[in-house]
């Protein structure tokens, strides 16, 4: 139905998903004007953090698509209108992933898709079969995790009603934070992304991989294949995390 009524003004989707990849290719630009002073970025070149850049925006591109719109569960819990969903014969979840259901953000999956495949092209990297699907696999996975954290933020919002902006910090915050190279932030920072918050495997350890670096960390070298394995567990967790935010809703004023 979102679909239909965004096609019926096709010139206007058109202009806002230019926007919308406009706005995120900003984020680009000031790494291009970064490298217009420096050769290397905590040891990274450009076509290295464009490798990083790419993936983790095509990455939550995907899973903003897919699952953005349930930064809107709190609003709802507050006014009392999630009831709508529980009366419905559609599972909840589907309904909360279609709620205004938002087509332009195909722009920052496209923006962030030719980054990549920019990097890729100018990374120093010999491309095999077996790389290629790594890079594919890194890129889903990432979708995955970035998909398992809005979830989690959304249950979180049965319980506290108005922390739609907590959940940002993660996910639009991951987002940024990936990307750059891990070596410009302080460890500490780096455990917390792999150990509280597992937002490193998105991209980091696969990437670091894929570019033949070492990890700030010294993890093993395993490390960087445990991403889908990453991924199904916060998807299980914050799916348990979703059933318990249901049952504890109590329509409004609860």
């Amino acid at each position: 139905m979102w679909i239909r009524s965004t096609m019926a003004y096709r010139l206007s989707f058109v202009l806002t998903a230019l926007g919308n990849f406009a706005v995120s290719a900003l984020d680009f630009v000031a790494i291009l004007l970064m490298f217009s002073h420096i050769d290397a970025l905590g040891g990274f070149t450009l076509p290295e953090v464009a490798l990083l850049y790419g993936t983790t925006c095509t990455s939550f591109g995907l899973a903003d698509l897919l699952l953005g719109n349930a930064d809107r569960v709190g609003r709802r819990v507050r006014d009392g209108t999630f009831d709508q969903f529980l009366v419905r014969p559609v599972p909840v979840l589907v309904q909360v992933a279609a709620d205004r259901f938002a087509l332009r953000r195909i722009g920052r999956i496209g923006q962030g898709a030719l980054v990549l495949a920019w990097g890729v092209a100018r990374v120093d990297v010999e491309w095999t079969p077996g790389r290629v699907l790594f890079a594919v696999v890194m890129v889903v996975t990432g979708a995955a995790i970035f998909a398992a954290v809005f979830l989690a933020g959304a249950a979180f919002q049965f319980w506290a009603a108005d922390a739609s902006e907590v959940a940002n910090s993660f996910t639009f915050g991951g987002c940024t934070l990936l990307q750059y190279p891990p070596t410009v932030f302080a460890k500490e920072l780096v455990r917390g992304a792999t150990f509280v918050v597992p937002l490193a495997f998105v991209n980091w350890l696969p990437a670091l991989w894929l570019l033949g670096r070492d990890d700030p960390l010294h993890l093993p070298g395993w490390a960087a294949f445990c991403g889908p394995a990453v991924a199904l567990l916060l998807l299980g967790l914050s799916g348990l995390a979703w059933r318990a935010g249901i049952r504890s809703y109590r329509s409004t004023g609860s």
